[in-house]
């Protein structure tokens, strides 16, 4: 017999707790040997094409504190603006990336390719970009975000144009502090919050 939909009830989130980098990143735990390397190391092989740049900041709480527990992942475009997977992707660029924040100053540090401009559904252009998820202790349902950069035209990216609060668009923006170097701080409360997406 068939249970009737009505009858069940949402699972509760939890928080991704103190062991979430055991399970998903053990060499950065300290546990070495469990796999030749942790799943999503980096988001790009040798030989992958386009412009390489390091984006680095840190998950910052509502008293101004970096979070040095945060795990984060990335998911993006190649440098032409094609994902992994679909036709003419580039072989090098893997597109996943899971990384952590530095245990002792909160700071991460995410190695890549710059994207290019990925097609919208609709014939529109999204500026570049990279997906961001984060977990950490306190976050009972992970957060996602997007990085998108200083230095590209985000005027008609279809995602930023939906955000109606103009000034909390800049929170999406990585700012560019030297050649191939980003800095994108994620706020989880206050008067600079990070738009977070739902999806």
């Amino acid at each position: 017999m068939v249970q009737k939909l009505e009858s069940l009830r949402e699972t509760p989130s939890q928080t991704a707790g103190p062991y979430v980098h055991i399970g998903c990143i053990p060499t950065f735990a300290g546990i070495d040997g469990q796999y030749r390397e942790d799943l999503g190391k980096s988001p790009i092989a040798v030989g992958a094409m386009g412009e390489k740049i390091t984006i680095r900041g840190s998950v910052i709480d509502g008293a101004g504190w970096a979070l040095r527990d945060a795990m984060l992942e990335s998911w993006q475009a190649d440098a032409n603006g094609v994902y992994p997977g679909q036709p003419d992707a580039d072989p090098g660029m893997k597109g996943f990336c899971r990384f952590a924040a530095d245990a002792e100053t909160g700071e991460f540090e995410l190695t890549t390719i710059k994207p290019g401009a990925v097609p919208f559904g609709d014939g529109r252009m999204q500026a570049p970009h990279i997906a961001l998820w984060i977990v950490a202790r306190g976050i009972n349902t992970g957060l996602q975000t997007r990085i998108y950069f200083d230095d590209e035209d985000n005027a008609d990216d279809p995602l930023i144009q939906r955000i109606e609060h103009r000034p909390r668009r800049a929170t999406l923006i990585a700012k560019k502090t030297g050649s191939g170097e980003y800095r994108f701080d994620v706020r989880l409360q206050g008067t600079d919050e990070t738009v977070f997406l739902d999806m």
